[in-house]
């Protein structure tokens, strides 16, 4: 292989998941705080979507690598079974031999383990990876175990990952019952090109490159063109480029082996392929590629008729809550932890409350999610969120300064009446 060549230690791009080659991008960062989460609070309860090869194993794996030894796991990743095989599953984990358990006897055998294991001290968490092919009557399941609760507490923490068909299922009407139990959801967007180069970079560095740079600047952007920023894509050809480098005992990579590599694998630019990363809703198909840098939208926030934030939405995803880790902090006894999301695309930003105490409201009527449209304004407590979609705005800009709209019509989207609270804190 390269490695003599290279003068490296260890492959830097293979395709296994392998915690000590990974990069934490921003949003790789965030889903991992966010299963941390699941440790904290008793009844933890996390979703993590990412399209296929965009790192989610990875992040569990370390995850879990780095867990105190009172948590005790059960980690599946077989995922289309039956319900009794799903529970047979998750009590062979935690050391039962069950097999020939009835349905019956198995939730009782968890039941009372759960119960036992919260009495010793101890915290109990199920990860289930490729969650997106557990059938309905298998999420029930899981719903009937996130209720397993002492007069204080729940007694099991729960992260489900999976690629973005997780979260059609969730939003289901079958699931409504179990949707409104998971504390926080999160999607792994693409890595940027920023990050694309820095993940190339601590990759090698791992590897043994001690500070060499073995791919010009040139030859990422080539990359982040033909992989979309797409973890396991990018594994993929900086391998075979590296191959190509091999071929001819160069050891640098050039925009020529990059070439090779992808007239090699017979690919073509990311964003001519059929693109589901950004797909957020049943209803918004396959989505226009857009850079990670465009501002598609601005939150524009006020709360008693004072303006107090004015934010850029770009792509991926935009947390609003009560804590410091969201993207827009609203420090109110009405909002949540994490109470709402906005999921930024080229194709439009679709709004989803994260099961806040005291909702989200458009219009005077309560909603769950909902796809913006310019103008639209959403009352969260006591503020209130005025988006506005930049390319209407531009449209508008442009129809303005050449004489196509009259102005003297009052278009405007007139802000809504709060309606009245509960005095609920969130939670």
């Amino acid at each position: 292989m390269y490695l003599e060549l290279f003068r490296l230690k260890d492959l830097p791009f293979r395709l296994s998941p392998d915690p000590q080659f990974l990069y934490l991008s921003k949003h790789h960062a965030r889903a991992k705080a966010y299963m941390e989460s699941t440790i904290w609070f008793t009844d933890g309860f996390v979703v993590i979507t990412g399209e296929i090869g965009s790192g989610k194993t990875t992040l569990i794996e370390t995850f879990l690598r780095e867990l105190d030894q009172d948590v005790v796991v059960a980690q599946i990743n077989q995922t289309q079974v039956s319900p009794i095989a799903f529970l047979q599953s998750v009590l062979v984990q935690f050391g039962f031999t069950p097999f020939k358990m009835k349905k019956a006897e198995l939730l009782a055998t968890l039941t009372n383990f759960l119960i036992e294991q919260y009495a010793a001290g101890r915290k109990v968490l199920l990860v289930v990876d490729e969650a997106q092919n557990l059938s309905n009557r298998v999420l029930e399941e899981v719903r009937l175990l996130s209720g397993v609760e002492t007069t204080k507490d729940k007694t099991l923490r729960i992260i489900l990952a999976g690629q973005p068909e997780l979260n059609e299922k969730l939003n289901s009407p079958d699931l409504v019952q179990l949707a409104q139990r998971v504390r926080l959801k999160f999607h792994l967007t693409p890595l940027s090109k920023h990050d694309l180069k820095a993940y190339v970079e601590h990759r090698l560095e791992v590897a043994g490159a001690s500070g060499r740079r073995i791919f010009s600047d040139e030859a990422l952007q080539t990359v982040f063109r033909y992989t979309g920023g797409v973890p396991r894509l990018i594994n993929t050809l900086c391998d075979t480029a590296m191959m190509s480098a091999f071929a001819i005992d160069k050891d640098t990579v050039d925009v020529a082996e990059v070439q090779a590599a992808i007239d090699e694998l017979q690919w073509v630019e990311y964003s001519s392929r059929t693109n589901r990363m950004s797909r957020v809703d049943l209803h918004v198909p396959v989505l226009r590629p857009v850079s990670p840098e465009t501002v598609l939208g601005r939150l524009q926030v006020t709360t008693e008729g004072r303006t107090v934030a004015e934010c850029e939405l770009r792509p991926g995803r935009f947390i609003v809550g009560r804590t410091p880790d969201n993207d827009l902090q609203l420090d109110s006894k009405y909002i949540s932890r994490h109470h709402c999301q906005l999921t930024v695309t080229a194709d439009g930003v679709l709004v989803e409350d994260l099961n806040s105490t005291n909702g989200m409201y458009l219009e005077g009527r309560r909603v769950r999610r909902h796809l913006l449209h310019d103008g639209d304004v959403v009352v969260v407590g006591k503020h209130e969120l005025r988006y506005s979609d930049e390319g209407v705005v531009r449209t508008r800009g442009f129809e303005i300064a050449t004489g196509a709209l009259d102005t003297s019509s009052t278009g405007r989207h007139e802000s809504l009446q709060v309606p009245a609270l509960q005095a609920v804190s969130g939670p």
